[in-house]
């Protein structure tokens, strides 16, 4: 990516300059550095082994599985060769705890996953004897698994459940998922009661298909809630009136029925005081959202001839993911990743880095921080930049091709290390943020109340300071791509103009986040609508919120991603106005950029200053007038 010079400016012009410059060139070259090095840490675990051993899989004796290994010293039963051993085995594959990494049950490397439930240990010994894939540990001999006192400790839990390798990392998984029920059970500790976390389980299964329809469907409203209400008492009174012995079973099967009826009614009545509460916060609003009608009316135009915008959500989503994917993947790569040793307690073979080696783990953890907040930046500024060419082009029809590729190739060729300084600015105050809540998390319960309120403050404190950075920042980036200065420089060129206008910006955020707001309320409520709808007409099952909980998430999720780049559109779209109005004033010569709906509100301020003034004027004049009269 090229860098080239450029001539010194003279004058400095808030309007997009074709001859730009590269931007905080020192810092992108420092991020260059902390890309090479997060690289370096993925090569080192390949390089190492640790890659190997996620991909292949371990046994417990630190022997990595298809391939022949070195003994390691102190250990019994490593450097085995299984060259024919390629799957992982768990002894208990329900005894696995995830959030710790540690492996409670035994692993082993075998030839075969079983293909059947084996029930017995002459099951055992049948299938080691048929297929020669021994599931009991390496030094007990498989034709002799029934009789040998052993086999309680170092053979698998009965019975041993079918299981399949997994494509990749060749564990053998259970087919049968109750095995991981079980865990989530243990795991949802927010639920107290079995038969309860059974049937929200149920509920989901019985619903998949629904949820994926009601993911793509926004319908409904207030009153549709209360019809369905209606409808609903009315038929179960029926039911009652004709049999009632009928409906009512002996352990309690009229209760969900009874559920779903006061669902319907809460839903109804929450709707209700929503919309209330809507209609009277825009009657007292109404004559505070002139300006933010006409930036969201210049927006909607923005996306009119700039409809890749649209497509931002789904790029920033895809780098996100695709950078989260390798992420995890060189995470668990350093979990394999190390020394091999011996664990006291269990006697089982774990990896762990040791000294300087550990710090690793960190500095990738600082990378996860500060790469996602760069492609997050990236996105501010491609929009920006788009917006910026869009706004400050008089003649529309002259608008470059693609105007979102082409702000894609100036941030490419000039202001990445701008962006990467002000993503580095987020991550110094995220960082400290995050470690407060984790040891809030990890002394819950333990503190005294004092020390708890002042956690609670410094990251409430850090969280602000956070959100008005990112704000900052947002703003700096759309005066980047006016003047093509560096990020300082633009910070404060941004923060003067927004100072300059601080009710303007009170308003627009209040009010203007509160109409985006609502834009993402609607989009959830009806879409719980829809759900509600298409579950009351689906009676057979037995629990309704976890699946419209699960669509309503989704929903929230999609609205909040494309409702954030029109949040963008309009906070650049004001920043231009800005700037528009502080140095032009629609003379000849001085010209105004900005669009008709702009320009209306502009000559509306202006007549609406103008009879302030005269009824000022008119109000002084009587006052003036009356020592004249009495001297007179």
């Amino acid at each position: 990516m090229g860098c080239c010079g450029s001539a010194e400016r003279t004058k400095r012009e808030w309007k997009p300059l074709e001859d730009r410059s590269c931007t905080d060139l020192p810092w992108f070259l420092l991020f260059t550095l902390f890309l090479v090095g997060m690289c370096g840490i993925c090569g080192f675990t390949i390089a190492t082994g640790g890659a190997a051993r996620l991909v292949f899989g371990y046994d417990s004796y630190g022997n990595t599985c298809g391939q022949r290994n070195e003994p390691i010293e102190g250990v019994r039963l490593s450097g085995l060769d299984h060259t024919d051993r390629k799957f992982v085995f768990f002894l208990d594959p329900c005894n696995i705890d995830i959030i710790q990494r540690k492996i409670k049950s035994m692993a082993l490397c075998v030839s075969q996953c079983p293909t059947e439930e084996l029930l017995t240990y002459y099951d055992l010994k049948r299938f080691a004897m048929m297929n020669g894939s021994e599931l009991c540990s390496y030094e007990l001999p498989g034709h002799k698994y029934p009789s040998l006192p052993e086999r309680f400790d170092k053979c698998p839990k009965l019975p041993v459940p079918e299981s399949k390798a997994l494509p990749v990392f060749n564990r053998c998984t259970p087919v049968d998922i109750s095995c991981y029920a079980k865990f989530a059970e243990a795991v949802v500790t927010f639920v107290s009661d079995n038969s309860m976390l059974n049937r929200l389980i149920a509920g989901v299964a019985a619903s998949k298909e629904i949820i994926v329809g009601l993911c793509l469907l926004a319908l409904g409203g207030t009153s549709v809630l209360w019809w369905l209400y209606i409808d609903y008492r009315m038929t179960m009174n029926e039911t009652m009136t004709k049999d009632l012995t009928e409906t009512e079973e002996p352990n309690g099967g009229m209760k969900p029925t009874k559920d779903h009826a006061q669902g319907l009614l809460i839903y109804a009545v929450s709707a209700t005081v929503f919309t209330g509460i809507l209609l009277l916060l825009m009657l007292f609003m109404r004559k505070r959202v002139a300006l933010t009608i006409a930036l969201f009316h210049v927006a909607g135009k923005v996306f009119i001839h700039l409809p890749l915008l649209a497509l931002q959500p789904f790029c920033t989503f895809l780098a996100l993911s695709l950078f989260w994917v390798y992420w995890i993947m060189v995470l668990l790569f350093l979990g394999t990743t190390g020394n091999p040793e011996k664990n006291e307690d269990t006697g089982l073979v774990e990896f762990r880095l040791s000294g300087a080696l550990q710090y690793m783990t960190w500095y990738h953890a600082v990378g996860l921080i500060w790469i996602s907040e760069f492609i997050l930046a990236c996105q501010q500024m491609t929009v920006a930049g788009a917006v910026v060419t869009y706004y400050f082009t008089r003649d529309k029809t002259k608008l470059p091709v693609t105007p979102i590729l082409s702000s894609v190739l100036r941030l490419v060729r000039y202001h990445l290390g701008t962006v990467a300084k002000g993503s580095f600015i987020i991550t110094l105050v995220k960082i400290p943020r995050l470690i407060l809540m984790y040891i809030h998390n990890q002394l819950k319960g333990k503190e005294n109340a004092c020390a708890r309120c002042m956690l609670k403050a410094c990251i409430c404190c850090l969280w602000c300071l956070e959100k008005c950075l990112n704000y900052l920042n947002q703003n700096a980036y759309a005066a980047t791509a006016i003047n093509s200065t560096s990020f300082c420089t633009s910070a404060r060129d941004a923060f003067m103009i927004l100072v300059e206008n601080a009710l303007r910006v009170a308003t627009i955020n209040t009010v203007g986040d509160f109409v985006l707001f609502l834009g993402k309320v609607l989009i959830v409520t009806c879409t719980a609508f829809a759900g509600v709808l298409a579950l009351n007409y689906q009676r057979d099952y037995t629990e309704w919120v976890l699946p419209l909980i699960i669509v309503c998430l989704f929903a929230f999720l999609v609205a909040h991603c494309f409702l954030s780049i029109f949040e963008i559109v309009v906070d650049v779209l004001f920043l231009c106005f800005a700037i528009d109005t502080k140095y032009n004033n629609g003379t000849p010569g001085r010209e105004f950029y900005m669009d008709k709906a702009l320009m209306e509100f502009v000559e509306n301020s202006r007549r609406s200053m103008a009879m302030e003034e005269r009824g000022r004027s008119k109000r002084a004049r009587p006052k003036e007038e009356a020592p004249g009269t009495s001297s007179a």
